[in-house]
């Protein structure tokens, strides 16, 4: 049987969101493996702003895309996001709130623990 996953406060990783289902692997957790090269293990909950930012980046995700089953994101919403994206969104000043019990350990290693704090809603 697998270990359960650790989130970044240490204990078993919480789930993020399955209304919308989100994950990398749409478990609605924060998990990753090998195949997930973009590490989508920040439990974020989006806010208006940060949807803009990643919007004006490149990556609508407030727009649905029925075709992919994806209903659009909207302000209140838990989303597991790419480590790297939420760091660039702390630098640019529209980082979204971050549910840490449900943050994949693993995302330490691309975003401090103290930057995390900054926006913990947990």
């Amino acid at each position: 049987m697998q270990e359960p996953s650790v989130n970044v406060l240490g204990g078993v990783l919480e789930s993020c969101s399955t209304a919308p289902m989100t994950g990398f692997f749409r478990t609605g957790c924060c998990d990753t493996g090998p195949m997930d090269r973009g590490l989508h293990t920040v439990c974020a909950v989006m806010t208006a702003e940060f949807l803009a930012l990643s919007k004006y980046l490149g990556n609508d995700l407030s727009t649905p895309r029925p075709e992919y089953g994806f209903v659009g994101l909207k302000p209140g919403d838990n989303w597991c996001l790419c480590a790297g994206r939420f760091l660039q969104a702390h630098e640019e000043g529209a980082a979204p709130k971050v549910r840490l019990a449900a943050t994949h350990a693993v995302t330490l290693q691309v975003v401090p623990i103290e930057v995390l704090q900054l926006y913990a809603t947990d």
